[in-house]
């Protein structure tokens, strides 16, 4: 269950971003008590985050810790506390930690630097941008400063401190700090640990400078991204806000996967999208209101509240078609509410992620996703699995298949609670290099298979046993890295074909890359007894090339390890389907959601039109007598059909979201 505080946390946020420069006159000139309640109201707000200070360092109130903005002449952040409270809108309040323009000029040498002495976020003073500072530095003193005078001098409901996390620095008082422990700043891992206690310094210290004051005060500390296995740092915070903006950069896929993982750490949290048709700092941009009303039911469906970001013009004047748009969603979750509260998952399987386990292979440290745990969830969806996302600290007892994706080597702390699990009855689906011990060069697992190497040959075939695609047997390529396997107290489920050759300077064949020979080379696909293995980085390649067979076949493997899955429905492959268990109500919410973003321009991925899907089948595995099934919030009774721990029931009509109550 959720941790007290998720009954406080708002549904209805708005982020308001007021990042201002000096160079422009008037700032709040057009701020009108009445117009900002009115927009709140046409929106269906019940919280909006106003600001306190800004990326550019000014402080919109007066104040001595800080320098309120030149050209603002009353106290904008005390007006709109007061208009907000009036009507009963709650007002979180918005600090940048990490980002203040106006200090960085006139003390660089407090700001991150890289090993080559750069700047981050801008590169250097000679290009427009922020600068970010090291809490590793006096700066850190005078943020505490500007936090204190906040929290003691307003009504505020929480405080978001924007820009952390742990960074890499090595800015002469970082350099200095690690010399004065005897330490060489030539020591990555000396530097890492290093890194780490001035975050976690930082965090104490701002959390103390809000709860000396107001102890029950909300805090998060936002860095764009909650860090899968990194329970610790989640933990710095009261709640989670993950800002996953689809058209900013992260994409679709990314808040399915940061959600699903969110919700098994106990955490009220929310999730934050944008208005914009890009991302932050975009004046005139909006996006259609189909996406919101997509992206809010997304939320939703994902047990986490609703946050939208704004960007308020520098007169004050809140636009109006932003919050017709913002109405146009927020209507809809407004009704929605009560049967997504206090929610847990009801999930089959737990996706062990990769992010959370510090692999050996590959990572993209400028990616906010990984691709094999993109590629795992992205075949969960559409496979219509219910699944949370995991950490190695997790109790694994709650699911009946654990993923292994890629490249999860074990260890001995996770070798024993796979033990565990797999002894209580559980099943593993891994592939790649996941299930091998590093050092014994063997699997730890019975999955059927024993090691021999790594496959000279790239790309490979696949011949499946099992029909794939709706095709007669065919070799299918793929592309990504394979191991070499032979059966060991296991059954092949299909198998290896190599190509006559790898493509090179003198044996090349067409224009991509050689056939196959067409012969047998071994086994690809196994089954022991404790689940199944597939010997390619098969999730990894799902994301990259997104090809059919690959999908089928982990869920040809996921549906032989769940002979009793839970829930199957006919809905239709770019469909989504949770199941969140509502214990207090004694009931069960199916969420069903159907949209089919279009990438547009460079990389924009945008929803438009929401097309209907009609007559969607969904058969439940329960845990007790169904009363009624209905929908909500129309409060429709649907026809269903009980034998024994099955449900079966028909939603006659799925238009973006459909929530389906099973009162038990």
């Amino acid at each position: 269950m959720l941790e007290k505080g998720d009954e406080n946390m708002r549904f209805r946020q708005v982020h308001l971003d007021f990042h201002t420069s000096e160079a422009i006159q008037g700032i709040g000139s057009r701020f009108d008590k009445k117009q900002f309640q009115d927009m709140l109201k046409l929106g269906h707000v019940d919280s909006i985050t106003v600001f306190a200070k800004c990326h550019h360092g000014w402080a919109y109130h007066p104040s001595k810790a800080n320098e309120t903005h030149p050209h603002l002449d009353f106290d904008l952040l005390g007006a709109m506390i007061e208009a907000a409270h009036e009507i009963g809108v709650k007002t979180p309040v918005y600090i940048s930690a990490g980002l203040d323009e106006k200090l960085a000029r006139r003390h660089p040498e407090w700001l991150i630097r890289g090993k080559d002495e750069k700047t981050n976020w801008a590169p250097d003073f000679m290009h427009p941008g922020y600068h970010q500072f090291c809490m590793n530095t006096p700066y850190l003193d005078i943020l505490v400063a500007q936090i204190e005078e906040v929290v003691q001098n307003y009504d505020v409901d929480g405080i978001f401190l924007d820009i952390a996390g742990v960074r890499e620095c090595y800015c002469q008082y970082c350099i200095a700090s690690i010399r004065s422990e005897g330490k060489d700043p030539r020591d990555e891992q000396a530097m890492k640990a290093l890194w780490e206690r001035t975050y976690r310094r930082y965090a104490e210290r701002t959390n103390a400078a809000v709860h000396k004051h107001k102890p029950e005060l909300p805090v998060f500390h936002n860095g764009g991204h909650i860090r899968r296995g990194r329970r610790d740092l989640a933990q710095l915070n009261t709640h989670l806000e993950l800002e996953s903006l689809p058209t900013g950069g992260w994409g679709y896929d990314h808040f399915p996967l940061s959600a699903r993982y969110a919700q098994t750490l106990g955490m009220p949290f929310l999730g934050m999208t944008g208005k914009f048709h890009t991302s932050w700092g975009e004046f005139g941009g909006y996006k259609h209101p189909n996406a919101l009303r997509y992206e809010t039911a997304l939320s939703l469906a994902n047990g986490a509240r609703c946050s939208i970001g704004d960007q308020l013009h520098p007169d004050g004047h809140m636009d109006e078609a932003t919050y017709a748009l913002i109405g146009q969603a927020y209507a809809e979750v407004e009704k929605k509410e009560p049967w997504c509260a206090d929610v847990t998952p009801v999930a089959d399987i737990a996706l062990l992620s990769l992010e959370a386990v510090d692999p050996y292979g590959p990572e993209d440290k400028n990616s906010r996703t990984n691709a094999s745990d993109a590629g795992a969830v992205r075949i969960l969806l559409e496979g219509k699995m219910l699944f949370n996302v995991v950490d190695t600290e997790e109790d694994f007892s709650k699911y009946k298949v654990l993923i292994l994706p890629d490249y999860v080597y074990m260890n001995e702390a996770l070798q024993r609670k796979c033990e565990a699990f797999t002894a209580a009855g559980g099943k593993i689906l891994a592939s790649g290099w996941s299930g091998l011990d590093r050092d014994k060069q063997a699997f730890t697992l019975n999955l059927g298979a024993r090691w021999l190497g790594k496959n000279e040959f790239r790309p490979n075939y696949f011949r499946p046993g099992f029909p794939a695609l709706g095709l007669p047997p065919a070799s299918y390529v793929i592309y990504s890295e394979g191991q070499r396997i032979e059966l060991d107290e296991g059954k092949a489920l299909g198998q290896w074909q190599n190509p006559y050759f790898n493509r090179d300077l003198f044996t090349f064949c067409s224009h991509q890359h050689t056939p196959s020979t067409l012969q047998d080379s071994g086994p690809a696909m196994t089954e022991g007894k404790h689940g199944i293995y597939i010997a390619w980085n098969v999730f990894e390649e799902y994301a990259t090339k997104a090809s059919l067979v690959l999908k089928e076949t982990v869920l040809f493997a996921l549906n032989r390890l769940l002979p009793d899955r839970t829930l199957t429905t006919s809905l239709p492959a770019q469909g989504i389907v949770t199941v969140q268990s509502q214990e207090r109500e004694q009931r069960w919410v199916n969420h069903l959601l159907y949209a089919s973003p279009v990438r547009r321009g460079s990389g924009i991925e945008v929803i438009e039109d929401l097309i209907p899907v009609y007559h969607v089948d969904v058969t439940l595995r329960v845990p007790r007598q169904v009363r009624s099934v209905y929908l909500a919030p129309s409060m429709e009774e649907l026809p269903f059909e009980q034998n024994g721990v099955t449900v079966h029931y028909t939603v006659p009509k799925v238009e973006c979201h459909q929530m389906v109550v099973l009162q038990f």
